[in-house]
């Protein structure tokens, strides 16, 4: 039972449709970034993917250009879970909002913007919102319906106090997702600097060999390091490096899934078991230590799954293909993977890039009439360079404090998430009562 007053959000905030942008003026890149409910986390937050931005080429009303700071509220359920979602606009002049988003803004003193965005997360708000939503294939709600939820009001300088602690909160688990952002971008860039323009840094037994020895530590190919060609590549590859199919990298475990009929198949507890779908929720992050369930010892034993161990890198298979992730402990998987155990001399940290180097020659071997996907002999199929052991050895050396850092601030957001998420209802019903 809250402590607050429970009142009605009508005539206290407004949620404004977005704007009709056509689909025909979506390009690409561009300057404005038209948002859409997929931009939303489920639990609430801002997401973008800007390999899939949808950019707009054609004016429009100001009015429907985003500030920093705005708050958007997912209008329709464009993927479960996401209606009602919430999300803070990162940065002014940026991103524009379709119909199918509304911008809440506070219309009287008594209830703080930062608060509403805070509140808006809260179990009671969202079930209102989908409880008094509507449609038979899509769900929706409108500002009318979100006008009727009713919430607990503190008051303002309460309200202030919960506001901070939250917004605390949030902002270390932005600045660890930036930090990560950072450290897989350079991550990245290594891992094309070495096999992609092949400019690794040179041994000294290398340059010795070239009559060089001044150029050790340099970039090889950059420093005239030799290059062959390889017919079944069918490009120039460093001398020494040979080539092979993607099983060379590691033993390649597809999964399956328990019979659902059997309930004591299943359990929360039990040795996680990993879906697509928990790859999905889970983009973002490098790692991942468990899905939405897990299987029991006869679950495991009644699907013949496999326990894979940590380090081994996940790969969805099909529905979608090409969601990655390490596994941070031992976990299996449903019929959804092909996951790569490193067994075979490659680490996970290369076989982990490499992969998702490959992902479009990957996708475009995958097959099926009424879903695409990747086999095992797909993916025995595929052609790859196999790096000579000594450079393999010198970029796991490099990539491992890095792995390391993401995943020690994964874990931490986890935490702040599990803390946030613990102390949200509390905070908002005057369970815990905070000095404003």
């Amino acid at each position: 039972m809250s402590k607050w007053p429970t009142t009605a959000l009508r005539g206290k905030i407004r949620v404004k449709h977005g704007f009709p942008f056509k689909g025909e003026h979506f390009q690409c890149s561009g300057t404005y970034v038209v948002l859409t409910p997929g931009n939303f986390h489920e639990q609430g937050g801002f997401k973008r993917n800007a390999e899939k931005d949808k950019c707009y080429s054609e004016s429009f009303p100001e009015e429907y250009l985003l500030n920093k700071g705005d708050i958007i509220v997912a209008m329709t359920e464009q993927a479960e879970g996401l209606l009602g979602s919430t999300a803070l606009i990162p940065e002014s002049g940026k991103f524009l909002h379709n119909q199918r988003l509304g911008l809440i803004t506070a219309q009287t003193g008594e209830v703080l913007p930062e608060f509403i965005y805070h509140l808006f997360k809260t179990f009671p708000v969202r079930d209102q919102i989908r409880r008094t939503s509507s449609g038979s294939k899509v769900k929706h709600t409108s500002p009318e319906r979100i006008y009727d939820v009713h919430v607990p009001l503190p008051p303002v300088k309460e309200q202030a106090a919960i506001a901070e602690i939250l917004t605390t909160i949030e902002s270390k688990i932005a600045l660890n997702h930036r930090i990560n952002g950072e450290l897989e971008g350079i991550a990245k860039l290594l891992y094309d600097y070495w096999f992609v323009q092949y400019d690794f840094p040179l041994s000294a037994a290398q340059a010795a060999a070239l009559g060089k020895p001044r150029l050790a530590g340099k970039p090889y190919r950059s420093s005239g390091g030799p290059m062959v060609y390889h017919d079944h590549l069918k490009r120039v590859i460093p001398k020494g490096w040979s080539a092979g199919s993607l099983d060379c990298l590691g033993e390649i475990v597809g999964g399956s899934t328990p019979s659902t009929k059997e309930d004591h198949f299943f359990s929360p507890k039990g040795t996680p078991w990993i879906t697509p779908k928990d790859l999905s929720r889970n983009t973002g992050n490098k790692f991942i230590t468990r899905g939405e369930t897990g299987v029991t010892d006869a679950g495991i034993k009644g699907a013949s799954l496999t326990l894979l161990p940590a380090g081994t890198v996940l790969m969805s298979s099909r529905a979608p293909i090409g969601y990655t992730a390490i596994a941070r402990n031992p976990v299996t998987t449903n019929q959804g993977f092909k996951s790569f155990v490193p067994s075979k001399g490659y680490s996970t940290e290369f076989i982990y890039y490499t992969l998702n180097h490959l992902m479009k020659t990957i996708e475009q071997n995958a097959s099926g009439s009424t879903f695409k996907e990747v086999s095992a002999g797909t993916l025995k199929s595929i052609q790859t360079q196999l790096p000579a052991p000594a450079v393999l050895s010198d970029f796991s050396k490099l990539m491992q404090p890095i792995f390391s850092q993401q995943d020690n601030l994964e874990q931490q957001n986890q935490e702040l998430t599990t803390l946030r998420d613990w102390l949200l209802p509390m905070l908002m019903n005057g369970q815990v009562r905070v000095n404003g």
